[in-house]
């Protein structure tokens, strides 16, 4: 099979790759309909991860299954699948508790831009479909996969609820993700703070109902002028620096929450300042297994339309050059199909 090889900081290959095996009972093979990269996947293509040695890439996926390992029973061949970027038994205590991305048995994914992909934990992992949906529906699906559901639990770890006001931190498919979980959760009011014209654009078909272009101080007092100087019920940290993390403690308002699901990089947080502020901070991989049923559901029902993040479509040949658009910020995501 084919897939993407990173190499070094700015070098990601499309190359020949052993086919995937079943190595477990619970093992699936599926054929890849769609994949894309991340805004995680910049952070080794720009140096901010080592990479030691040439690997594959990817964690985001939908598919067609072709082979299942002899306990997995959740899905079988032929069947149209989704799946999430850390594996699950979905048996395990943490499982049972909502915290798949905790499993006791994870693995998170990491070949996933390739034509073909072994998944782990199949039986626990996959959600197949009624049927193979449309195919104006497979961007959408994919989005669930990581950045919906991502986006769906930072509203739900930032305790968004309906009538109260959530400002977005980031303005990449997560965050344009997070805003639409606001937006379905029941947020009166969404501030989503974006310097790009056409993410600010996205940002308000998707619910927003303000924007703040402004950063550092100057976006927090914005904020607090936006809520009468007390900042909002909840924010929703989805870049994961510090600059990002300081912006979100900062606007949320005495009692407020923050929900962070950016992979935090050298993000430090002052244990006295967090004390006093009564802010409470949650975040971590997203359990976006828990959300699958539901945001499938959404998404087949046309209540939601989380596809419209990706604004390039490229062969997964190309994918070099879906790595090179985002990182140059010329995509919001970029979407892959063999």
């Amino acid at each position: 099979m084919r897939g993407a090889v990173i190499h070094s900081p700015g070098d990601v290959r499309f190359e020949e790759l052993d086919d995937p095996k079943i190595l477990n009972p619970t093992d699936a093979i599926i054929r890849t309909v769609a994949t894309c990269v991340c805004g995680s996947d910049l952070w080794p293509y720009r140096g901010l991860e080592p990479v030691t040695e040439p690997h594959p890439m990817g964690h985001e996926y939908v598919g067609i299954v072709e082979e299942v390992g002899s306990e997995v029973t959740s899905a079988r061949p032929g069947q149209f699948v989704v799946g999430s970027f850390a594996t699950s038994d979905n048996t395990c205590a943490n499982c049972r508790n909502g915290w798949q991305s905790s499993c006791l048995h994870r693995e998170f994914m990491s070949t996933c831009q390739a034509d073909h992909i072994r998944i782990p934990n199949a039986h626990g992992t996959l959600v197949a479909t009624d049927g193979h949906p449309d195919a104006a529906l497979v961007p959408s699906l994919l989005a669930v996969s990581d950045v919906m559901g991502t986006g769906w639990y930072a509203a739900l770890a930032a305790e968004v609820k309906p009538g109260s006001t959530a400002v977005v931190v980031g303005d990449g498919a997560v965050g344009l993700c997070g805003v639409i979980a606001a937006k379905e959760l029941g947020a009166e009011r969404i501030i989503a703070m974006s310097r790009h014209e056409a993410r600010q654009e996205l940002a308000r078909e998707f619910g927003a109902t303000d924007i703040v272009g402004e950063r550092g101080e100057e976006g927090i007092a914005r904020v607090k002028d936006l809520t009468g100087g007390i900042g909002a019920d909840s924010v929703l940290e989805c870049v994961g620096t510090p600059e990002a993390m300081r912006q979100a403690l900062h606007s949320a308002r005495p009692g407020g929450n923050v929900g962070f699901v950016g992979v935090p990089h050298e993000v430090r947080v002052d244990g006295e300042e967090l004390f006093f502020s009564h802010v409470g901070l949650r975040g971590g991989p997203a359990p976006v297994r828990r959300y699958l049923p539901d945001l499938i559901d959404r998404v087949l029902s046309g209540r939601i339309d989380p596809g419209k993040v990706f604004d390039l479509t490229l062969p997964l040949e190309q994918v070099a050059e879906g790595y090179r658009a985002m990182d140059e910020r010329r995509a919001v995501k970029a979407l892959l199909k063999p």
